[in-house]
């Protein structure tokens, strides 16, 4: 099978290109020799199925980053018939020593001048043909956000693919390349986005700029609950139904354990995940929206003072950013930082992030004990915490890892996504949630209806049983937060992944749905389920992204360091919180 490689400096649109060809179909896979996961789909070119790997965006072939290293060493090491270098047609200029490279290498190119809708508002217009003849490669005119152009991608894309004659060796230099594109590419004397301008003396003002964007992120929580809970709630009582319906009657003549284990331990845990999915979704949406806009780059612009005085940048913001959907990515989109405490520093704060797994978590216990006007306010107040803790965690280890590079960072115009854009980004991101969650819900409730119901002779979740025995054994170090022996226990499985947690807590208490948020409400005051939420936010990240700290940094230390810092962080934070809003404030 053929390989096709997308390639293209950050803010080409190359992602939105991959998604248009490839669809819902992508998937993450190891590749061998280079230990990273790439984005990669089939795809049907003519008559020819060829393989469409999605290559980090870079801005130099010859870096240092770990991303222009991941580059280089796949167009070493696997065989590649074909590169698609994507480029920004508004911003052609500082893209023309990057073609010049790409040049050079021994690879059949692709030329696809993306973004020409733009362009066009710009006044500018591009021949292709003319830019095809002069460099001695097919250019392709589109916008793969509107669809635009696409119809011609393919039938060059299958051309280039069946060419037979040798490839030729491209002599053209830096100035002759230079010389052709400003020959065919005719601008305005001065292209402006009018638009972002006229946003951008608003949304980055040194003083506004913050409050608006704190107040956006605000606005997103409400709607996530106002719109989301109704959703939740129609779920959940779906499920509730299903069960005493259709499942209860199905199995009744079964064995006791096995229906135990099927409807208090399978159904009852996966059952509280599915219905947390409506806001789960609605927040990827809304959260696709505001990155997709270029609105986060503008975050990262304005919190960069800010992180300074941490020893952070603003690339370590969008990295925060980016771990609010999952902490692994945003562990290896570190690798465009090319100091190395920086990075280190980075990495270890990323898993403060508010991550999709805590935020179901977190959603759940919200809903249980807080009205719908407090909920948005209290999940506010733990993405501020979020952002606390790594902040503080910078501040300790600042001079261990000392950042020695200069921040650079690119802010494209304001592009509001299309519908299309905005569901198949959602959906991409809830699949990966779903993915990642059954894998380890399903093995996590069985073992936790296990524990709670073993040894034999002893009451279901009782103090009696394993799990009962642990919560015991925990509760010295534990109580002291406002954390009883079942949420004990639905820690010690949150150490293997978040998303246990909920699933762990339905099977515990032997309900699901409303019924498990009216045990949750009857067992827990509010300052105990605050507390709680905050050990879960802080305390160790999930061993997927142990193993990835582990993975990217090649240190044991390190990786020890990322465990135990939050771990103990935790503790001290919810101790604080518990002890004194019980002095303070009391039930």
């Amino acid at each position: 099978m053929k390989r096709v490689a997308l390639l293209g400096m950050p803010n080409t649109g190359k992602s939105t290109l991959f998604n248009r060809l490839t669809g819902a179909h992508a998937k993450v896979g190891n590749w061998p020799g280079l230990t990273v996961e790439l984005l990669s789909a089939k795809l049907l070119v003519g008559n020819q199925m060829v393989q469409i790997v999605d290559l980090p965006g870079i801005y130099d072939l010859h870096g240092f980053s770990d991303d222009e290293k991941v580059v280089t060493a796949f167009l070493e090491t696997q065989t590649t018939d074909l590169l698609v270098v994507v480029l920004n047609t508004p911003q052609i200029e500082r893209q023309l020593s990057f073609v010049h490279h790409i040049m050079q290498l021994q690879i059949p190119v692709l030329l696809v001048m993306n973004m020409v809708d733009e362009a066009r508002k710009l006044g500018m217009d591009a021949d292709a043909q003319s830019l095809s003849q002069q460099l001695g490669v097919p250019v392709c005119l589109l916008s793969a956000k509107y669809g635009q152009g696409m119809e011609q991608l393919l039938p060059a894309m299958q051309k280039a693919l069946l060419a037979k004659e040798p490839l030729p060796a491209h002599t053209l230099d830096n100035k002759q390349i230079e010389k052709i594109f400003s020959q065919c590419i005719s601008s305005p004397a001065r292209a402006s986005h009018a638009l972002t301008e006229s946003l951008d003396q608003l949304l980055l003002h040194p003083w506004l700029g913050l409050p608006i964007f704190f107040t956006v992120m605000l606005l997103v929580f409400q709607g996530v609950f106002a719109i989301g809970k109704p959703l939740q709630d129609a779920t959940a009582w779906v499920l509730t139904q299903c069960r005493a319906e259709f499942l209860e009657p199905l199995i009744v003549s079964w064995p006791l354990w096995l229906q135990g284990l099927l409807l208090d331990g399978l159904y009852n845990g996966l059952g509280t995940v599915a219905s947390f999915i409506p806001l789960i979704i609605l927040f990827f949406l809304f959260m696709g929206i505001v990155e997709d806009t270029g609105y986060l780059s503008r975050a990262a612009y304005l919190m960069d003072a800010l992180m300074a005085r941490f020893g952070l940048d603003g690339r370590s913001f969008v990295m925060l950013l980016m771990g609010f959907g999952c902490n692994v990515p945003a562990l290896m989109g570190t690798r465009v930082i090319r100091s190395r405490g920086l990075r280190y520093l980075t990495m270890l704060t990323i898993p403060f992030s508010l991550c999709s797994a805590r935020l179901q978590v977190f959603v759940f216990f919200i809903a249980a004990l807080f009205t719908t006007t407090q909920a948005p306010w209290v999940l506010f107040s733990l993405y501020w915490m979020s952002l606390l803790m790594a902040m503080l965690t910078s501040v300790v280890f600042k001079n261990h890892y000392v950042n020695n590079d200069a921040f650079i960072l690119e802010m494209p115009p304001y592009r509001f996504p299309t519908t299309r854009q905005i569901v198949l980004r959602g959906w991409q991101e809830v699949r990966h949630f779903l993915n990642r969650a059954t894998k380890f819900i399903v093995l996590g409730v069985i073992l936790v209806w296990a524990l709670t119901n073993f040894p034999v002779g002893a009451v279901s979740g009782s103090l009696d049983s394993w799990a009962g025995q642990m919560g015991q054994f925990m509760a010295p170090v534990i109580s002291p937060l406002g954390i009883h022996a079942e949420l004990t226990i639905a820690l010690i499985f949150g150490f293997v992944a978040k998303e246990i947690v909920i699933g762990s807590l339905a099977v515990i208490y032997a309900q699901e749905g409303q019924q498990l948020v009216n045990a949750i409400t009857h067992s827990l005051n509010w300052i105990q389920a605050y507390s709680f939420m905050l050990f879960v936010l802080i305390y160790t990240p999930c061993l997927s992204t142990i193993a990835t700290i582990r993975s990217e940094t090649k240190s044991l230390w390190f990786t020890a360091l990322a465990v135990a810092w939050p771990l103990c962080l935790a503790w001290c934070v919810s101790f604080v919180f518990y002890q004194m809003a019980n002095y303070f404030v009391g039930t």
